[in-house]
Parts: structure tokens; sequence; C-alpha cells
């Protein structure tokens, strides 16, 4: 009969989460997670078997999280400027916890060129089609930006973006998108 497993997986991801959001994604290691748990290396190893692992899973526990909240506001087969809509708002609507994730996973994601060929490919999904000869497709385009850019700067603490100013930029996105009527 094997060893018990002892240590839940979603709590190392968390974990993992917690360290890469804190100190950095160099400071993600195996022995760091274990310290930070109170366990042994070999604990943490039980359930994923390198530091790859732990990675792939934080990735792709995010992006099952992310594209529930894509397709519930894209649909089914969007129109490229629909694609866009619908990240515009996941981004807007996602809470600090799946924030802190992302841009914890983005800086984890930089430091390795597999994964950083993945998030490229997925960051072209989001436009691909945009047919940027047309204003509609232009406006899409920045609204992208836009949008990456505030994510950016707010959750890697490069600029201090209140709930209230996150809500108004979002507000001005949504105007360059035509999605809501402009203010008087």
């Amino acid at each position: 009969m094997g060893r018990k497993k002892t240590i839940d997986r979603e709590i190392i991801l968390n974990a993992a989460e917690d360290i890469v959001r804190s100190r950095g994604a160099a400071a993600l290691t195996i022995d760091a997670l274990a310290k930070s748990l109170g366990v042994t290396k070999g604990g943490i190893q039980y359930s994923f078997a390198s530091k790859d692992a732990i990675i792939d899973a934080m990735v792709s526990r995010w992006f099952v999280t992310y594209d529930q909240k894509f397709q519930e506001i894209a649909g089914e087969a969007p129109d490229p400027q629909a694609k866009v809509w619908a990240h515009v708002e996941a981004t807007r609507q996602a809470d600090e916890p799946a924030n802190y994730k992302a841009a914890g996973l983005m800086a984890a994601l930089m430091l390795s060129p597999e994964y950083l060929a993945s998030t490229k490919k997925w960051y072209e999904s989001r436009t691909e089609g945009l047919d940027v000869t047309t204003l509609e497709g232009r406006a899409a385009r920045l609204a992208f930006l836009a949008t990456e850019g505030a994510f950016a700067l707010r959750w890697f603490g490069l600029m201090n973006i209140s709930d209230d100013e996150w809500a108004s930029i979002f507000a001005d996105i949504k105007t360059v998108l035509n999605k809501e009527p402009k203010d008087p």
C-alpha cells in the first residue's frame, strides 16, 4: 500500500501563486514552496514532479477560469470584434485574486521560452481576424491594447490604479468600442 497523499494540489497551487505574487516568479522553487507550506520537498514532488509541472498547473487553472468567463461573455463563434469585447469585459470583471494570479503567471511565463511562445499564440488568438483597415477593427485593436496596458500597469504594481479609476478606464475602453453611449 502506497503512502497516503497529505497535501492537496489546490493548496500547493495557491501557495505557489502567493510566492510569485509576493516575491516574484524567480522565487518560486520547490524548496520555497515546501517551506511556505511546512512540508518536505518530497511532499510537493508527490503532487508535482517539477517546478515546470507546477507552472503548467497554475497556467491551466487560470486559463480554465478565464475561458469560462470569456465564453460566458462572447458566446459561440464570436466575430473578431466580439472576441476583443469579451476579453475587455472578462479582464474588467476579474476580481483582485484572479488578477494577481494572472500577473504572477505572466511573470513566471516570461522565464521560459516555451511558455512565452504559448502566451504569444494565446494573445494572437484574441485579435485574430481583426480588419485593421476599418475604423471598427482599429478601435478594437486599440481597446485590446488599452486593456492589456491597464492590466499590466495595475497588477505589476507599476501604477496605483484605484477601483474607481479602473472602472473609469474600462468605461473609456467601452466608449472606444462603441459599446456604451458617451457621456454628454
